[in-house]
């Protein structure tokens, strides 16, 4: 079977950090789990370790503290899981399935809100097709540790770090569906309504493919 290490990239996430990791164990109890924490001002490393996970200090940024905790994994396949999504629990034998085919490089979860709104609900069930608008970080990317370093990792960016290294992954292979779905936090969407938070994702999206540079739409977005 293949060894698998889980990178998570976190900040100000006490809140959920210890029930994340709390999961994984359930489901993998070998696996590695790797905190990359990007400068919290909370409790979120302490809560991390004391949970049992290995904790790595970084720079702030999704890409930067994806990188970082790479450089600690010592899995041949790496599962970049964000602290407010929950694996399904048959996660790891889906994984195992899928990736004992050697021709399969990467993929991603399908993906569930935690919420019963039925736009939420269309916008999960479109994540199972493989596009720019359907694709994203919060699926938990998962990839082989040698086609990662092949890509050069992920863009050191603020934002959109996953967009962009699922496109430099489309054009070496194909991005695969797992057949399991993800529970992923609506809290964005709850806080600023689901049609006017997907709204400004997909106007963000087109400014990042515009040129716009990630810094600026970062800063956009926290606003």
């Amino acid at each position: 079977m293949p060894d698998y290490s889980v990178i998570i990239p976190t900040l100000n996430e006490a809140e959920n950090i210890a029930g994340c990791i709390d999961r994984i164990r359930t489901f993998n109890s070998s696996v590695q789990i790797i905190v990359a924490d990007g400068g919290s001002g909370d409790q979120t490393a302490r809560i991390a370790e004391k949970a049992g996970a290995q904790v790595v200090l970084s720079q702030p940024g999704r890409g930067i503290q994806c990188n970082c905790g790479a450089k600690n994994a010592k899995g041949s396949i790496l599962i970049f899981l964000h602290a407010d999504t929950c694996l399904p629990h048959e996660a790891f034998v889906v994984l195992n399935n899928i990736f004992s085919d050697s021709k399969i490089q990467i993929g991603t979860f399908r993906l569930r809100f935690d919420s019963d709104n039925w736009f939420l609900k269309l916008c999960g069930y479109l994540t199972r097709f493989d596009s720019l608008l359907t694709r994203f970080g919060d699926q938990c990317i998962v990839v082989r540790r040698n086609f990662f370093d092949e890509l050069g990792g992920f863009p050191e960016w603020p934002l959109f770090e996953d967009v962009d290294f699922l496109r430099q992954a489309r054009k070496k292979t194909r991005i695969h569906s797992f057949p399991a779905k993800v529970i992923t936090s609506a809290r964005k969407f709850k806080k600023n309504g689901p049609i006017r938070q997907q709204i400004r994702n997909g106007i963000l999206i087109l400014k990042y493919l515009a040129g716009v540079s990630p810094g600026k739409l970062a800063k956009e977005y926290i606003r």
